[in-house]
Formats: C-alpha cells, structure tokens, sequence
C-alpha cells in the first residue's frame, strides 16, 4: 500500500510516524542539498520536525528550519532551495500528522519522487554521510513576510472593507492578519492564535464554521474567510452570513480573474461551464490541478477550498485567496455575487467495498447511454444535462458517487442509476451509505 496520498504523508502521530519522518528526511536529503523545512501548529510539529531535520543532516544534506508557516508560505519560499519539507497533516484532526513536500516552483512531489521516497522510507537499511560531511541547521527568519510581500503588488488599491478571519488556530493565524491589515482591510479575528488544539472542527466546511458566519452578520462585515490548519485551503462567508460552497467559489474567482480556462477537478460543478469558461478537467485532488497548470493556465482549484494562482506559486494558496475574496469584497456585494452563479442539484453518497470490477462497471454505466466518458479518475459519465462519477476512496474501503444535474429529479436519478451499477459490480458485498 503506498504511504503518500493525494496530498502526502499522514497518520496519527506514534513511533511509527516519528520513524517515517526521519526516513522521509533522509530521502529528501539524497537528492536535494539544500532543503527548507516548516510545521503547522499542531502539538506534534517539534517531535516531527527534528525527526525530518536529523534525516536531512544525516544525509549531508543542508537545512533550514522556518518554524510556523502556512504550506503555501513554505511553498513560496522553496524557490531559494532545492526543496521543501512541511510537518503537517492540513485539515485532519489535531491527533494527526505528517509531511507535504515540494519542489522549488511550488508544486508537490510528483509519482516518480514520490516512489524514490517510498523506496528510501521501506528499506530494511540505510546509511548515512559521514561525520565530516555533515552540515548544520539554521533558522530561516522572515518567511511569512516574504510571501506578504509578494502577494502586496497584485493588490495596488487599498481594500477598504471589514473582513473577519478565522484561521482555526491553524498556520495562517498570523499570515492571513498581516497581509490584509496591510491591504487596508478592518479585521475581526476569530481563533488567530497557534494552537495545536484546534477550538472547532479544522477542515473549513460549512458545519464547521457556524462561529464565523454568526461573526460575519453580526459585525456587519463584507466577507468573512477560513483556513484549514496548513492554510493551503481557504473557503468564505458573503455578507449575510452565508457559507459559499466551493463550486460556487470556484467560478466566482474564475470571473474575478478574468481567466480564460480553468483548471478543476472531475468531482467540480458544471456550473464553471454554463457560465462560459473553457475547462480542463484532473484527477481528483489539488496535487494533479497544479501539475496540470504546469502545462498553462492562470487559474485552477479543488472545491474543497484549494485555490492555485500560478503568478505566485503552484501551491494551494489560502493565505493568497483570502486577500482575492476581500478583493472582490470591496467591489462588489459579495451575496449578490453568489446569487448570481447558476446552482444545479448535485448528490453525494458511497458504498462500502473492498473491491470492484471496473470492466464489469464500465459495461454496466455504458448502458446509461452518456454523450462521453472518461476513465482518468475512476469513471466520469457525461450527459446533455448533467453528469455521474464513480470511483474508489483513495482513504477508505468505499465506492464513491457524485451526480449533478439541471434538476433534482434527474440528478436523483442519476445516482440511483450509478448505486445500482455499483452494487451489480462489488467484488465483496458492501453497504451504502
């Protein structure tokens, strides 16, 4: 089984990971020489980060430490080594943890470094350089301004307008302060301070952030924004208190930018279509989004609140993304924004299993009759009024099923159409859910 998921390394923190953190050090270390490495806030992040540090040096190679950082603050300043290391585990529970890595231009290790890692993580053996070969760490001031002060120049007005931040006692509880006080915005601050025992739920979901859309109408304030606990994820709140889903999001940027194309996920809305963009579709996970700018763009994202801004990085940038939202804010009433973005009915479920028979699903789905199919990320049916995607968890034993449509009705359909396909190909009986 690999140990890198869509975006890394994560676990709950016991010997096992401490173990892996070295391994993972040592690794890195062989391949690049110069190597920057920064933590979350989790209560954890000591033990694992001298845990990657002592791989580095071990190694030979050299390291700096730039302590509490948002990822994509230690994303942007990777460009001046030769990778990047961050202890966290993003928007899992404060008992977890674990690693992201980078290379200098932002984006995440790819499949090929990935499987060098592994490699180096399941050896039964290791060796080290020696003693005269061995370099030292040393501290790495001034990362969080330096990524403020990149984001400054694509914001030449000044933002006048009442924002309150919620950083879930995350890595952004001072990054994301910072650069919108400094943008000219009134702040209210909600969970702005490091802690490694998150206060609510640390992903940014909508049961999650109740607090802040209470904060937002009560204050009268323009907007209101949330991190994850590594602040590469960002999701907001209009003017009236209501939570803006990721879909939604995601098109209200795509306009705000004037992107010509944009960059998302198999599992995103049609709705970026219906309102005029040209789409290029990945695998699911903000990891192939940003592998796919590489190729060009100047927008792309995941739903789940990873917005990427190519001009800074090929990183999720929460911290960049919350100065956006503010932005458009500023210029327009954020709620009638979002009314404005078309909505369409979209179902959600899963199936227990521990297996699948892909052609014997394939063959099942065709008879649905879709207008295309594609079978990057599991099975996407595409249909004139909507669309069906099944695919295994990359997390869990389970079957999962998206289905959109212009109606309830047909989107319903949809789903019960996939269901039935599904439970006529589970290898091992399973469960719905």
């Amino acid at each position: 089984m690999r140990l890198f998921g869509s975006s890394g390394i994560r676990a709950v923190f016991d010997k096992d990971l401490l173990n892996i953190a070295f391994r993972v050090g040592l690794g890195v270390g062989k391949t690049s020489g110069n190597v920057v490495v920064g933590t979350d806030t989790r209560t954890s992040r000591d033990a694992m980060k001298h845990a990657v540090i002592s791989g580095l040096l071990a190694s030979g190679a050299r390291c700096c430490d730039a302590g509490i950082v948002p990822t994509p603050t230690l994303a942007y300043i990777t460009r001046e080594f030769d990778a990047g290391i961050v202890v966290t585990a993003s928007h899992n529970p404060p008992e977890y943890n674990g690693v992201k890595l980078f290379n200098p231009d932002g984006s995440s290790f790819d499949l090929i470094q990935q499987a060098q890692i592994e490699k180096e993580i399941r050896a039964k053996s290791y060796g080290v350089a020696k003693w005269e070969d061995i370099k030292h760490c040393e501290v790495y001031s001034g990362a969080i301004e330096n990524h403020i002060n990149s984001i400054l120049p694509h914001f030449p007005d000044k933002l006048k307008v009442k924002v309150v931040i919620d950083a879930g006692c995350g890595a952004a509880s001072e990054a994301t302060v910072r650069l919108l006080e400094k943008l000219g915005c009134e702040i209210v601050t909600l969970n702005c301070f490091y802690s490694g025992f998150f206060p609510r739920g640390i992903e940014p979901t909508e049961a999650n952030l109740q607090e802040l859309c209470r904060a937002v109408k009560d204050s009268g304030a323009q907007c209101g924004v949330a991190h994850d606990g590594d602040a590469d994820r960002m999701m907001a709140v209009d003017d009236r208190g209501r939570f803006i889903t990721g879909d939604v999001m995601l098109a209200l940027f795509a306009r705000a930018l004037g992107a010509d194309e944009v960059v998302t996920t198999l599992d995103a809305s049609m709705t970026v279509e219906e309102m005029g963009f040209n789409v290029r579709r990945t695998k699911i996970g903000d990891t192939w989004v940003s592998e796919e700018l590489k190729k060009g763009g100047s927008f792309g994202g995941e739903t789940s609140g990873a917005w990427i801004f190519p001009e800074i990085s090929l990183c999720p940038d929460g911290v960049f993304a919350a100065a956006r939202v503010a932005a458009i804010a500023g210029q327009h009433k954020l709620s009638e924004l979002v009314d404005a973005v078309p909505v369409y009915p979209l179902v959600r479920g899963s199936v227990s299993s521990k297996g699948i028979a892909m052609p014997r699903l394939e063959s099942r789905l065709s008879t649905l009759k879709p207008v295309a199919t594609s079978n990057s990320d599991g099975i996407r049916l595409s249909f004139d009024d909507g669309w069906l995607l099944v695919r295994p968890s990359g997390t869990e034993p389970k079957i999962r099923l998206t289905a959109e449509a212009k109606t309830g009705a047909r989107a319903q359909q949809l789903y019960e159409d996939g269901l039935r396909a599904v439970k006529d190909s589970i290898e091992i009986g399973g469960k719905a859910s």
